[in-house]
């Protein structure tokens, strides 16, 4: 019961990785509030684990400060952020990723980040205490062909969590960043472009390990970071990847 008494909002937690973090944070005492734009699938998650399902798009400054003012309102305060909700473009060549495709990438991936912190950082450091998790990905730190505003957007995320792990270290909050690798998620039939076992041997191919990740994986890595055993962890991108960034 490492997180016992503690309150949690995990962002995408509907599907894939977020519900996996969600799953295991619940499994530890944590009160998870499972936010998603998919307000169903958020439930269903939440209805598993006893947690509190939001329909939040993190995208929206509106969106996001309501499910600030809902779960403040209603635990009193936050422990631990995940942000966890992304998306990707279809692999294409940089110059043939429509417009639409990239403002999407860099709303959901790297303007929420933003948005969370405006909304719950102020509450965090009035407390001295928080922790706040960034789901990059291995893409941040070696990226593959054809996904590049994809690799981009969670460079960018990596970034932002040592930049906001410096500036809010003083005020008792750690800031860290998970990068797994190409998991069974919704998204991993976007990254490859299509499902096919040609194309997931190729993928698995540049795993040592030899096997894509799992939202359980994510699950024990996010536990451990977000838990008091990591109190003096701060900054960290830790690669979750079978040892893909090798």
């Amino acid at each position: 019961m490492r997180l016992n008494g503690k309150v949690a909002i995990v962002t995408g937690a509907g599907s894939g990785f977020g519900a996996g973090i969600a799953r295991r944070f619940a499994a530890e005492g944590a009160q998870v509030v499972v936010a998603d734009v998919n307000i169903d699938a958020a439930r269903s998650i939440a209805d598993e684990i006893g947690g509190t399902a939001l329909r939040v798009d993190v995208s929206q400054r509106a969106s996001v400060a309501d499910m600030a003012t809902t779960v403040l309102g209603r635990f009193g305060h936050v422990d631990i952020l995940v942000n966890n909700a992304g998306v990707t473009h279809l692999p294409a060549f940089m110059e043939d990723v429509s417009e639409v495709d990239f403002d999407r990438v860099f709303a959901v991936n790297c303007k929420s980040v933003y948005l969370t912190a405006a909304a719950l950082v102020p509450s965090m450091k009035a407390r001295r205490a928080g922790a706040i998790l960034n789901v990059a990905s291995t893409a941040g730190v070696s990226p593959r062909p054809r996904l590049n505003w994809y690799n981009a957007s969670k460079g960018w995320m990596i970034t932002a969590t040592k930049a906001m792990a410096v500036e809010l270290a003083p005020f008792g909050v750690r800031v860290n960043a998970i990068n797994p690798v190409a998991g069974e998620t919704p998204l991993l039939k976007s990254f490859m472009g299509e499902d096919t076992p040609e194309i997931r041997a190729k993928f698995l191919s540049t795993i040592p390990i030899g096997r894509f990740s799992t939202p359980e994986d994510m699950g024990n890595a996010a536990l451990f970071l977000c838990s008091d055993e990591a109190s003096m962890v701060t900054g960290v991108a830790m690669e979750v990847d079978g040892g893909r960034c090798i």
